[in-house]
């Protein structure tokens, strides 16, 4: 019932797929208000979904094209990192964003946010997984942060997101530009949230989240930068700049811990 009410509410073209011969009763009822037609031929879905330019795969032995490779991304670099900033219980209009305490994100070229774009609407339908991915690209905020976010907190007229940090972990509750190619992502969210109201006010993703936004972000391909290729495991290691950090800093401590006495 929330696909179809999002359906009329975006005009988006809506196709689920039943893995079972028959609809379920509870599925046939609820589309008895919708504008539907069913197909069983996966051919004919496929047509039916792309039109008469229904894409054609190349043979298996055909090599990978570039969008099939990984997106390295810096601004990913603290999706996962270990701050904990808490969302304002009070109506808070937070000020732009001034980063003190850590660089910003570098804005992505036009051929990059496009590609990026189209890979998040291609990985995942749910609309606060992609619209907290695309969030963190042009926030650089971590998974935390984003989950402080709650629906009024963006700005379509201005275009602007507010993230909250009461303790000032990073710097502190602020408002960021949200890019031309990421509007479309936090409106659905928007969208997503009013659907279901005063049962869960999150915006984007929540705290709880974490497992699933990493794996629509390794769907789509996007990661933050690496490790050098001699100490890669084989797996995404999306804390591997905050464990860098964390060594440097323990090694600094070591270095100018005073003696004991004796």
């Amino acid at each position: 019932m929330r696909l179809l009410e999002l359906r009329a509410l975006t005009g988006i073209h809506l196709t689920l797929v039943c893995h079972r011969p028959h609809l379920p009763a509870a599925l046939h009822q609820v589309l008895q208000t919708a504008d539907y037609c069913v197909t069983a031929d996966f051919q004919a879905a496929r047509c039916h979904y792309y039109g008469t330019t229904a894409p054609v795969h190349p043979p298996a032995d055909e090599p990978a094209r570039p969008t099939d490779r990984w997106l390295t991304l810096p601004a990913l670099d603290r999706l996962v990192s270990y701050d904990s900033p808490t969302p304002c219980t009070a109506p808070c209009t937070p000020p732009p964003i001034v980063f003190r305490h850590r660089p910003p994100p570098a804005p992505l070229t036009g051929q990059t946010a496009r590609e990026a774009a189209r890979r998040l609407a291609a990985a995942t339908a749910h609309p606060r997984l992609a619209a907290a991915l695309a969030a963190a690209l042009f926030t650089g905020a971590s998974l935390q942060q984003l989950a402080t976010a709650r629906p009024g907190d963006y700005d379509d007229t201005a275009a602007t997101l507010a993230l909250h940090d009461r303790a000032r972990y990073t710097d502190g509750c602020a408002s960021h530009r949200v890019p031309p190619w990421a509007r479309v992502f936090l409106k659905a969210a928007v969208c997503f949230a009013r659907l279901a109201p005063g049962q869960d006010q999150h915006l984007l993703a929540g705290p709880n989240d974490r497992t699933h936004l990493l794996r629509v972000a390794e769907g789509a391909r996007l990661r933050p930068p690496q490790p050098p290729a001699d100490q890669r495991t084989g797996r995404i290691q999306w804390d591997w700049r905050e464990r860098k950090e964390a060594q440097h800093y323990d090694t600094m401590l070591t270095r100018h811990q005073i003696p004991p006495s004796r």
